[in-house]
């Protein structure tokens, strides 16, 4: 694991919650940093290859007025992800706030799907969850929240995703019962679900009349942008104490 701080010891003496948001170096990700910097948190941007767009995640909020960190690390690989939590606690001083965000999306209808990228899909996205939010229950200061990433596809049901929901299917039970897990701790666990959101992760590859009809899908007739899915990431990871154990579907009204 490495990592590119930008700025001094500022986070650890200035009393700032702390967050650890994987998957930050663009899309959703690069979004809920950004906006938990800007509510006030110092955060640390994890990448996995990405390290020149976790950089300029980075950059953008130092030079927004904020604190940011660059970590990498394979999520599925408990001993970087412990190593990338043992950053946060050797900079600032421990972390409040995880949001894990980083997750594989390859789709194929089931009866096509190659059971390689059914793997590669179950260990970022299944083993990859557990093992940040294994170290998350473990590290997370009281008052703190773990933030998953799950979809809405689990209720929608859209054809050639069976692969992707059923891996975050995965992530809602695990978010549901960790919440439990941690009763006594002041440490909440929830989930996002978003719809479809105009990100590369979700563009790429798709005729344009199918990003057409999965935009009307909503009531609100477009699609999601990332700025959408961190205002809810940011209720969660703040002022929602009272949320625990819950799946929050952010997708404009899809059902």
């Amino acid at each position: 694991m490495t990592t590119s701080p930008t700025t001094p010891l500022a986070a650890s003496t200035s009393g700032a919650r702390v967050a650890l948001v994987t998957g930050g170096s663009g899309g959703i990700g690069r979004s809920v940093a950004e906006r938990l910097a800007a509510d006030g948190m110092t955060v640390l941007v994890h990448y996995s290859g990405r390290r020149v767009r976790a950089e300029e995640t980075v950059k953008a909020i130092v030079d927004a007025g904020g604190t940011a960190t660059a970590v990498a690390a394979d999520v599925a690989e408990e001993a970087e992800v412990a190593a990338m939590f043992d950053t946060a606690e050797e900079l600032y001083g421990g972390i409040d706030v995880v949001v894990h965000t980083a997750g594989v999306m390859l789709l194929s209808p089931l009866v096509d799907q190659d059971l390689d990228v059914l793997d590669r899909m179950h260990r970022t996205n299944i083993r990859g969850t557990f093992v940040v939010d294994q170290q998350a229950a473990r590290r997370l200061r009281p008052g703190g929240a773990l933030v998953n990433f799950s979809t809405s596809v689990t209720k929608i049901g859209l054809t050639g995703y069976t692969a992707y929901a059923a891996t975050k299917g995965a992530v809602d039970a695990m978010t549901l019962i960790l919440a439990r897990e941690l009763r006594g701790r002041d440490i909440t666990v929830n989930a996002v679900a978003p719809g479809p959101t105009a990100t590369p992760l979700f563009l790429d590859g798709k005729e344009q009349s199918v990003v057409d009809r999965l935009r009307d899908m909503a009531p609100l007739e477009r699609l999601g942008l990332p700025e959408d899915i961190a205002e809810a990431v940011a209720f969660l990871a703040g002022p929602a104490r009272w949320v625990n154990g819950q799946i929050l579907y952010v997708n404009g009204g899809v059902v």
